[in-house]
């Protein structure tokens, strides 16, 4: 793998570039949370695909698809990162989350699941808590099935992150804004059951908010049992995917949470919610879900809160090659 650019600041995130074995292009990035130090808390998240097929209405990922990497090569992304900071393997972060988030919907490559099964054998990290984020591509069951597999027996108690992306209970709202065929809410929600067990976290129901998109919580309780299940209202972060759609972010930081009448509404519901605003400059240097920064390098008319830093030309080296 060889590095060929970089965007951001180490105090907050930082964008990587690389060309991969097979020729192929990736993006992938570390970050922090301020105030919380890396020693507390250090974030990875690695690209599954070479684009994205699904085509979400937010995310720039998509529009183009030119397959999968390898396991080797998820895994190069993350040793790249690791070494620079850990070169003996020895992570002693209280939390080291590895996110399959940047590029690509991870249900879509099995390769996913060699990497979670390599993990804990490549490093050592008491903290290492894996996260899967997914649309629930339908006819994948498959990699669902083993996901299940590999969390029971790997990742118990707790170290294990699952989210399912919804963005919204409108049904045809929801297939505009995740352009596939995907699993019913009674499909996540069966599976969800059987994924849960005691000690671990709830399983997170995401929504990506958008001006105008129901988050009706009568549906919600129908299928997604908040003993299980807790609600992650997130910005919908400035893309270029976005604008192109008209979609506009009912989430705005200077607001304070109890503003948000859905946040208190899914509450009286019974559920936990967790409203979710990252650093805001993290949309400058490009690095938050749904950003890419190939996207924004070919754009026509960029966009002028997002994506803002500098992108720094790497030189080649033996160094920068795993």
């Amino acid at each position: 793998m060889k590095i060929l650019a970089s965007a951001g600041t180490e105090d907050v995130a930082m964008v990587y570039v690389a060309e991969l074995s097979d020729g192929n292009l990736v993006e992938f990035v570390e970050s922090v949370q301020p105030p919380i130090p890396r020693e507390k808390k250090w974030v990875l998240l690695v690209s599954t695909l070479y684009g994205c097929p699904v085509g979400c209405s937010m995310c720039d990922a998509g529009g183009y698809y030119q397959g999968k990497p390898s396991t080797e090569d998820i895994l190069a992304q993350i040793d790249y990162m690791v070494r620079q900071r850990f070169p003996d393997g020895k992570i002693p972060c209280e939390q080291f989350k590895i996110q399959f988030a940047r590029m690509g919907e991870p249900a879509l490559n099995m390769s996913v699941l060699d990497v979670l099964e390599e993990l804990p054998r490549r490093y050592q990290a008491p903290g290492l808590m894996p996260s899967v984020s997914t649309i629930a591509p339908a006819k994948r069951e498959r990699f669902f099935e083993r996901l299940l597999e590999i969390k029971k027996a790997l990742y118990p108690d707790g170290h294990f992150q699952f989210q399912f992306s919804i963005h919204t209970t409108d049904l045809s709202r929801r297939d505009q804004m995740i352009p596939i065929h995907k699993w019913s809410f009674s499909e996540m929600a069966a599976y969800g059951r059987r994924f849960y067990a005691s000690g671990d976290r709830k399983i997170t129901l995401n929504f990506a908010l958008a001006q105008d998109a129901p988050v009706d919580p009568a549906i919600l309780l129908a299928h997604f049992d908040p003993e299980i299940f807790l609600i992650k209202i997130t910005p919908l972060n400035p893309t270029y995917k976005a604008r192109e759609s008209g979609l506009t972010s009912y989430v705005r930081a200077s607001l304070p949470e109890e503003e948000y009448d859905v946040i208190q509404t899914l509450r009286q519901a019974g559920y936990q919610v967790l409203l979710s605003i990252g650093a805001l400059e993290e949309n400058l240097i490009g690095s938050n879900c749904g950003q890419y920064i190939k996207r924004h390098r070919s754009a026509a008319e960029p966009i002028t809160d997002g994506y803002t830093y500098c992108l720094e030309e790497r030189p080649l080296s033996s160094e920068e090659q795993i």
